[in-house]
């Protein structure tokens, strides 16, 4: 592509950073707009399994997978099913023959940023507004009072993205379940029974309607989900500033081990609702703008597609993008026509593992579906 096209990418999230990297291996020049101050103005999340068909191909075509290879954390493949009374049903040891290689999402983010140029990432920029000026091009407003104008833009900006509405109506709606983040630090010394009950790890342990997710992290510590199937406004209708006493009682009858990850956690709780775009969402093809990731296929985190979707889109975006040298048209509708019929078979994945997982037979449903994968091929 000629470089006088200038590309700006919303959003400097795994998806954002992956286009901009293939793009930088290809000779193009983009720069994406991320509204943190700086690559360390947050922490980005726990742990990732990159899947060898999408997310591990998309790296691949980054020209990164010998980086990515050094930040793959041993042993975190393995996995446990507890029931609610803490029996355990399944112990899975990493074995490394599974495909999916566990890393820390700071580190895969840090990773995909040192790949880039110098200024390619300009920070600090929040975008306020986005505005058509004919001819594909687009203006972008941002919150320090400057501007941009872009001949390609691509939003990478997440659930609430900026740019989706230029193209389409749709707006994430909630998915029926609220997640509750719970850190437990140096967990082998401070928490050992936690750190026994997750394992080396991804645990699930689940019944119906509720249940608890966590990883063991790079740095020793278990990074907890507590799933609730509850009204969207559960949280907020509690009426009181702690809530782990209230969120513990939703677990009545269950073992005093599992509900002890609630009760040992020294922070206050924080609702995260699970929120979703439609399956098969499509938008009719508007010149010079298109999305990726979150931005357009917002689903549950039940296939565990998320982070591989994004950078895979974003990586055969920037493939695309090469391939038609000065046709931002022709590379917006290759990538779209793939982009579609994919994260719709994902989000659809997705939203039915969500209620595999929590459904009245929880946690045989899961164990089975585990199996049927297997018998599959997968």
């Amino acid at each position: 592509m000629e470089q006088q096209v200038r590309i700006g990418i919303v959003g400097g999230g795994l998806g954002g950073l992956t286009l901009a990297r293939v793009l930088h291996v290809h000779g193009i020049a983009a720069t994406v707009y991320e509204l943190d101050a700086s690559a360390t103005a947050r922490t980005q999340g726990g742990m990732l399994d990159i899947h060898d068909y999408n997310g591990q191909v998309a790296l691949a075509d980054a020209g990164l997978m010998e980086q990515f290879q050094a930040i793959i954390h041993p042993g975190g493949e393995a996995m446990r099913i507890l029931d609610r009374h803490a029996n355990v049903l399944v112990d899975e040891a990493d074995d490394g023959g599974r495909g999916r290689p566990e890393v820390d999402r700071g580190h895969l983010r840090e990773m995909l940023l040192d790949s880039l140029p110098d200024g390619a990432v300009r920070w600090g920029s929040k975008v306020t507004g986005v505005t058509a000026t004919g001819g594909g091009r687009h203006e972008l407003a941002f919150a320090d009072g400057s501007t941009a104008t872009t001949d390609l833009l691509v939003g990478g900006d997440g659930a609430w993205s900026r740019v989706r509405p230029l193209l389409t109506d749709a707006r994430p709606a909630y998915a029926g379940i609220t997640f509750f983040d719970i850190d437990l630090l140096d967990a082998d010394t401070r928490h050992p029974d936690a750190a026994e009950i997750v394992g080396a790890g991804m645990l699930f342990a689940l019944g119906p309607g509720k249940g608890f997710l966590a990883h063991r992290e790079t740095d020793g510590s278990l990074h907890i989900y507590v799933a609730l199937k509850a009204p969207e406004n559960w949280a907020a209708n509690a009426g009181t500033a702690d809530l782990k006493p209230l969120l513990a009682e939703q677990f009545e009858g269950w073992s005093p081990r599992l509900v002890s990850l609630i009760t040992e956690f020294d922070g206050p709780l924080a609702p995260r609702t699970i929120n979703v775009l439609p399956a098969g969402l499509r938008w009719d093809r508007v010149p010079g703008v298109t999305l990726l990731g979150d931005a357009a296929h917002l689903m549950s985190p039940f296939a565990g597609e998320g982070a591989n979707l994004a950078m895979f889109d974003g990586a055969k975006f920037g493939l695309a993008i090469a391939a038609n040298p000065g046709d931002v048209e022709a590379a917006i509708t290759a990538y779209e026509t793939e982009l579609f019929p994919r994260s719709e078979e994902a989000a659809r994945e997705a939203a039915a593992n969500l209620e595999i997982c929590f459904r009245e037979d929880a946690p045989q449903s899961l164990i089975d579906q585990f199996a049927a994968y297997a018998a599959a091929g997968h």
